[in-house]
């Protein structure tokens, strides 16, 4: 008795696998997003910006806002809905970077040169202030501030996943081979804190080779689905993280940014703008966590002013599991948090028979990343350390 109830839970778990895992894989995606906010203003002034998980919080707003505005209209049911979509997530990472650079010119600029401690409480005291604020603003304005996405029906219908896995390998080598030419391109640049996402690539194509693989090994029926908000939130991600890969390595801009994060004093002296380029670094952290709180909102339907909080201590945590200021780490942390946070959920509770439930995954989580942290102290990929003479 007690090995057919064994064998028909070993059945269910190897059965809700794949989609177990493409789960995980959509919330590593929104953690590396938000993670890297983190991780790019760390690499040019080591500091946590402890207040970005509310500039994600505004950005996820900031998307919500524009769709009821285009519903209200009547203009969101006519309007096609990629369309729809682009308006909200560009509108949230504009903002919500701009919002970034005030920060940075208002709160953190005048305290460059205080001890770290003063920069990190104002951040905090920030993060209390944008939360109020958001609620305050949205209270009047609305008379709430739970702001529910309005739904778009055409995202909520289900893609035959396990029917396209093949297409998920040849997209892997496409990426692996995309990784190769980016590599091929950015010899003889010189080295710096950002160079390492060159191997951003690689590690995409890994990591879609063996979702593709383990989709044609554990759904042989192809009977997986999957939301097409899902699709559209890890594409979204993948795309983002590309445009950030080329701005970072193949662009002057890029190359200051590098400068920058190696020798403030040295890049200065060669004529970089300093704090315009920390300004732009605090823009683009901004605009991915704009669109990270976006994609959120898409993802999960409900936001309201302390949506960020959790998030983005996750977040963070990710990019300190792949090791703060190393870029292609923020992702990788971000995804193995996803993929235990998804794991823990669904299998607490089968695996212990109701004794724990889907509600301790986060300590499930947190144990094993403190588990990698002590073997791994300076994180998965490694912190890159500058060197100066």
């Amino acid at each position: 008795m007690t090995t057919a109830v064994a064998a028909i839970d070993f059945e269910l778990l190897g059965r809700i696998f794949p989609r177990v895992l493409v789960d995980g894989i959509l919330l590593g995606f929104v953690y590396s997003l938000i993670a890297l906010g983190y991780t790019m203003v760390y690499g040019v002034l080591e500091f946590i910006n402890f207040a970005h998980s509310e500039i994600f919080m505004v950005g996820a707003f900031i998307g919500a806002e524009v769709l009821l505005i285009l519903q209200a209209a009547r203009v969101l049911a006519a309007s096609p809905p990629l369309l729809s979509l682009l308006a909200s997530v560009l509108a949230a990472g504009v903002i919500a970077g701009l919002l970034a650079v005030t920060i940075e010119r208002v709160a953190y600029r005048p305290l460059r040169g205080a001890p770290r401690l003063v920069p990190l409480i104002s951040a905090i005291g920030v993060s209390f202030f944008l939360q109020d604020l958001v609620r305050m603003i949205w209270a009047l304005h609305r008379n709430a501030f739970y702001l529910t996405y309005p739904p778009i029906e055409v995202f909520n219908q289900r893609f035959p996943a396990g029917a396209y896995a093949l297409w998920g390998g040849a997209a892997a080598v496409a990426i692996a081979a995309i990784g190769w030419l980016m590599r091929r391109a950015g010899r003889g640049v010189a080295r710096a804190r950002f160079e390492s996402l060159s191997m951003l690539p690689k590690y995409t194509s890994i990591a879609l080779g063996i979702v593709s693989v383990g989709l044609l090994i554990l759904d042989p029926n192809r009977v997986l689905t999957v939301p097409v908000k899902s699709l559209v939130v890890i594409g979204a991600s993948l795309l983002v993280l590309s445009v950030l890969v080329y701005v970072v390595n193949q662009t002057k801009l890029g190359m200051a940014i590098r400068a920058v994060a190696e020798d403030q004093a040295t890049a200065s002296l060669m004529g970089v703008n300093v704090n315009q380029i920390i300004s732009v670094t605090f823009l683009i952290g901004g605009l991915m966590g704009g669109i990270a709180g976006a994609l959120f909102g898409l993802q999960f339907g409900t936001v309201n002013p302390y949506s960020g909080f959790i998030p983005g201590l996750k977040a963070f945590t990710a990019a300190v599991l792949g090791g703060i200021g190393n870029i292609p780490g923020a992702m990788l942390g971000g995804l193995v948090l996803g993929v235990l946070e998804a794991l823990a959920g669904s299998y607490l509770s089968l695996i212990s028979g109701g004794a724990f439930g889907a509600e301790y995954k986060d300590i499930f989580a947190f144990s094993v990343l403190i588990l990698i942290l002590i073997f791994r102290p300076r994180g998965l990929l490694g912190e890159v350390v500058r060197e100066k003479l």
